[in-house]
């Protein structure tokens, strides 16, 4: 009774009973992986445990947090979203066929989530589960009743392919398991006592030691008078077996469940508590340190014993620097890449550094870097403006002529169409010659093989991704002093002004012979829009020209007319119910009017005001959507997360400040939540951000300086962040709307 009324009263003042237990003065007490954790219509976030940007990460396996049972528990995620290998769980009844496919109810009020730990009490068996994780290792104890008759762990398998296991010494395992057709991932591990083991065979038990084939399964029994707490350290290896027990001995020598449980904290304090903030309710402080734990999700090294294995030759290398896989370019490049390159610009140069080993591997630069090769998901080349972005805030230590190489043969040799990698098309060569990506009319049969059969040609968003890609060879080719280059690509950066409809106000497609298909922007193009657009419609994609914002409000007739569409954008109706809307845009959530705040081309948007003279109207907009889709608890997010893509927008905004423009080295200003942000930089300085007076209500500049002089515009750069600025601002209740403009 006096549990379950200290959790009432915790879960009431909004601080579960896990944050309750962390005694430190910093920023760890604010994180809790369960935001988000049901979406709104598509993909939650999981409460991951991991250690930042590395490669062991476990959730429990279940359908969301309404989900009151557990199927398993993995020892690695290997990617995000992407799959799992090797499910571990506990029984105490006797052992059948069928064991392994039962679910385990748990108490969800009794869960404890840290990034750095993890317990669960499964209530039917009344079995508490722990896990730890290290860079290649993890650690589970599973705390059995005491007299507890059968205490036994089963193995699986996620993935359809070969896999093996292998008992020894009554306390050691080995297995391996075959990952995406064709990777093998490897299991050593060891149990804290000694135990029968066995495997299931012919859909039977066995008490045979090893099992090879498809779906292996195999587990272990101890005896009543075993410990009550059994422990299984493991280390995983994507290189072989060996490796597998040189990480093991690696991160496990001397190394006991608590040490690694104390050094995963500690980690995690590193990187929170880089950013310290003042100020702002404890309800946002939640949602902006979790968002930061999420934002260190992924990429992750997968680089051991000074090798690393890649999907992009099927080779093992030799590395004396980490290599990073799993990311999603199209997610990321908006803000994660963007808010790495000022918290750990090593790590980021790794991440680049990663990235031309997999173009020299494999003939491409990627979009979708992940374990088993480029998975090339959504449309364009934006990696492309990540090295710009990065290369233009002095980031190095990559090879910036072979970077450009893969990213001039991506511009001029790869297909552009969704969802496909490798050569160009004859819809490429009709990009290159014409200036736009050609759309089918309503109803038309597609003519290329090579379009995807879901994802359709998407010819409205290629071309203005395109377009931003392209500026960004050009402006890459112009650092690098390739003046043709320049020229060409420069001219190809306008290439969105083609689809610019002067009488309708939007960009809409064009065929072949370069009429304008008649469509409604609002709902046409079919699941997603994908005809013409992405996950969106052409309301998103009105604004999808970061590159170029003065052409944009120059194509709308001015910043006056560009300033009221903005204004419409939020207003505008959706013309039809909500489910019938979401029946063809599900990922188009968070919805203010037509902007959806739960889809990533979204994100710069109400930071546009500020290039039109009403800075205001942005202060207004970024607070008001923070405060509606961002809150601190299981519905917190308001879309796919995507692995720290989402998240770094909470980041920023919440700090007051945003990159339109990933390659353009400059931060627009929106309105802090706190009323003191200071940023501890890896080169010894501190970049602060002070907001006097700041409130809920007062979320309004009045004034600004930057290092003691007045700042009249709401903007500011790179350098002068890094170089250890302090901008300083005077927040009000109303709108001073003479500022910034």
């Amino acid at each position: 009774m006096k549990l379950a009324l200290l959790s009432a009263i915790l879960c009431f003042i909004g601080i579960s009973a896990s944050h309750a237990q962390i005694k430190d003065d910093g920023a760890l007490k604010y994180i809790d992986p369960r935001i988000g954790n049901v979406g709104q219509l598509l993909e939650p976030t999981r409460p991951t445990m991991h250690l930042p940007n590395q490669m062991i990460r476990m959730y429990p396996i279940r359908g969301n947090y309404i989900d009151d049972q557990i199927t398993s528990f993995p020892l690695n995620m290997v990617s995000h979203r992407l799959g799992e290998v090797f499910s571990i769980k506990p029984d105490d009844n006797t052992l059948t066929a069928a064991s392994w496919d039962k679910r385990m109810s748990y108490d969800h009020d009794l869960e404890i989530i840290h990034p750095w730990y993890y317990s669960t009490y499964l209530i039917d068996k009344d079995i508490t589960v722990e896990f730890a994780p290290g860079k290649k290792v993890g650690a589970y104890r599973f705390g059995f009743p005491k007299k507890t008759v059968v205490k036994s762990i089963l193995f699986n398998v996620f993935n359809n392919g070969n896999a093996s296991w292998n008992f020894s010494g009554g306390n050691e395992v080995a297995g391996m398991e075959t990952y995406h057709g064709d990777i093998k991932i490897y299991v050593y591990g060891l149990f804290n006592a000694k135990g029968i083991a066995g495997v299931i065979k012919n859909g039977q038990l066995s008490q045979d030691a090893s099992v090879e084939g498809v779906s292996a399964k195999s587990w272990i029994s101890f005896a009543a008078n075993s410990p009550d707490t059994i422990e299984f350290k493991y280390a995983i290896s994507y290189i072989s077996a060996e490796q597998a027990k040189a990480n093991f001995k690696e991160e496990f020598t001397g190394v006991k469940f608590n040490s690694l449980v104390k050094a995963g904290k500690s980690a995690w304090a590193k990187v929170v508590n880089q950013i310290q903030v003042e100020g702002g309710t404890q309800a946002q402080k939640r949602s902006f340190y979790t968002a930061l734990y999420r934002c260190n999700e992924r990429m992750v090294n997968i680089a051991e014993g000074g090798h690393y294995y890649s999907g992009y030759d099927k080779k093992i290398h030799a590395a004396n620097r980490p290599f990073y896989v799993d990311d999603w370019v199209w997610d990321t490049y908006l803000a994660l890449h963007p808010l790495r390159a000022i918290l750990n610009p090593a790590m980021e140069s790794d991440m680049l550094n990663s990235y031309v080993n997999m173009y020299e591997q494999s003939g491409w630069m990627p979009t979708f870097p992940v374990l088993f090769g480029d998975n090339p998901c959504m449309n364009g080349f934006h990696s492309t403006v990540m090295f710009l972005d990065d290369y233009r805030k002095g980031i190095r230590g990559f090879n910036v002529k072979k970077a450009y190489e893969g990213i001039f043969k991506n511009a001029t040799q790869a297909t552009m169409l969704p969802w496909e990698n490798g050569p160009k098309c004859s819809l490429d060569d009709f990009y290159y010659a014409k200036g736009y990506f050609p759309a089918l009319a309503k109803g038309e049969k597609e003519t290329v093989s090579l379009v995807h059969s879901f994802e359709k040609r998407q010819a409205v968003a290629v071309t203005l991704g395109g377009s931003y890609d392209d500026w960004a060879v050009g402006q890459l080719a112009s650092e690098l002093g390739k003046t043709n280059d320049q020229e060409i690509f420069n001219k190809r950066a306008s290439n969105y002004k083609n689809l610019w409809n002067p009488e309708e106000k939007m960009f809409l497609p064009r065929d072949s012979s370069g009429k304008w298909i008649p469509i409604d922007p609002k709902f046409d193009g079919g699941m997603g829009g994908r005809d013409y657009y992405d996950e969106n419609n052409g309301w998103t994609y009105l604004w999808q020209v970061q590159h170029d914002i003065n052409g944009l409000i120059d194509l709308m007739g001015g910043a006056n007319k560009f300033e009221d569409k903005l204004d419409r954008l939020f207003r505008e109706d959706l013309g039809r119910s909500k489910y019938e809307f979401w029946a063809k845009f599900p990922d188009a959530t968070g919805l203010v009017g037509q902007y959806s705040m739960g889809n990533e081309p979204s994100f710069h948007i109400p930071y546009l005001y500020n290039y039109v003279g009403a800075p205001w109207k942005t202060q207004k907009r970024v607070r008001f959507l923070l405060d509606v889709w961002y809150k601190d608890n299981i519905f917190g997010i308001p879309g796919d997360e995507d692995g720290g893509g989402m998240s770094a927008f909470v980041v920023f905004s919440s700090m007051g400040f945003y990159p339109v423009t990933p390659g353009k080295p400059v931060y627009t200003i929106g309105s802090p939540v706190f009323s003191k942000v200071v940023i501890n930089l890896p080169n010894g300085k501190q970049f602060k951000l002070v907001a006097n007076n700041c409130s809920i209500i007062n979320k309004y500049i009045q004034s600004a300086k930057f290092n003691g002089q007045p700042l009249n515009k709401p903007w500011f750069t790179h350098q002068q962040l890094t170089s250890g600025g302090v901008l300083e601002l005077q927040m009000g209740p109303k709108p001073n709307k003479t500022w910034g403009i």
